[in-house]
């Protein structure tokens, strides 16, 4: 469905489960990845190249930026990458916002601002796609986090709106909760979460990596060539509206009943 065949693609976070999904899915359309994470050792093996650096350190992230480029300017860019640990404000500390800011959106920042010059002399398909969260739409938790990803939104739109003069596009995926091993801990200490957050979800469950790479591959791909600066929810119809709401004052189980 997507032909990327030769696409100079990096993407970040490759070491985590959706940067898994993500890899094999451009490698699948015949991209050339590009695997970024902490430690090269987190890359996956079916990555072209590897590089290992800290989005939070702007020396590493620009060192990146210059091994990278110097075996050939990206074509597309995936910021994937991601981290949150503090749930809730009380659990913030000071150490909290800067390792969240960087990580979720100021190290994106500056990578794009790095590999952006080298893009700009390409020609043909050239994409940046973000992972957001809709965290970054409304509070479900995580607040430095949420706020991170709402810059990222903001950092997209100014790429899509400045950079389009140079044929560079820019859009974000939006997904909801993922089912990833990220959950198992919680599942583990709490064998009853599934089925009270499932329901909060239209399609009363949660969106798996594929369905987010899904997303990330058309909006890289020259099938979205007249798309940028949107943001594209993946969210099992969670920003769609609040069905537990409407169950409250209904006083009825409505997502029960469609099944």
């Amino acid at each position: 469905m997507f032909e990327l065949n030769g696409a100079r693609v990096v993407i970040t976070g490759t070491g985590g489960s959706l940067g898994g999904v993500l890899c094999d899915a451009f490698a699948a359309a015949g991209a050339k990845v590009v695997g970024c994470d902490r430690a090269e050792a987190e890359v996956p093996g079916i990555c072209a190249e590897a590089h290992g650096f800290d989005l939070r350190d702007a020396e590493s992230v620009a060192g990146a930026a210059r091994a990278i480029t110097a075996n050939g300017a990206p074509d597309i860019v995936v910021n994937n990458a991601g981290l949150t640990r503090a749930e809730v404000l009380t659990q913030v500390e000071p150490s909290t916002f800067a390792d969240e800011m960087d990580t979720n959106f100021t190290g994106a920042a500056r990578l794009s601002m790095d590999l952006l010059p080298h893009m700009r002399k390409g020609a043909g398909n050239r994409a940046f796609v973000f992972i957001a969260s809709v965290n970054g739409l409304a509070h479900f938790g995580n607040p430095v986090y949420s706020a991170a990803k709402a810059a990222v939104l903001a950092w997209m739109r100014a790429l899509a709106t400045e950079e389009g003069r140079h044929g560079i596009r820019a859009n974000a995926v939006v997904p909801a909760s993922i089912r990833t091993n990220a959950w198992d801990h919680r599942i583990a200490a709490d064998p009853d979460v599934m089925s009270r957050v499932q329901p909060l979800y239209p399609l009363g469950r949660l969106i798996t990596p594929q369905e987010v790479a899904n997303a990330v591959l058309f909006l890289a791909s020259p099938l979205a060539s007249g798309i940028t600066g949107t943001a594209l929810n993946v969210d099992a119809g969670l920003m769609g509206g609040n069905l537990p709401f409407i169950d409250a004052i209904t006083h009825s189980d409505t997502h029960s009943e469609q099944n």
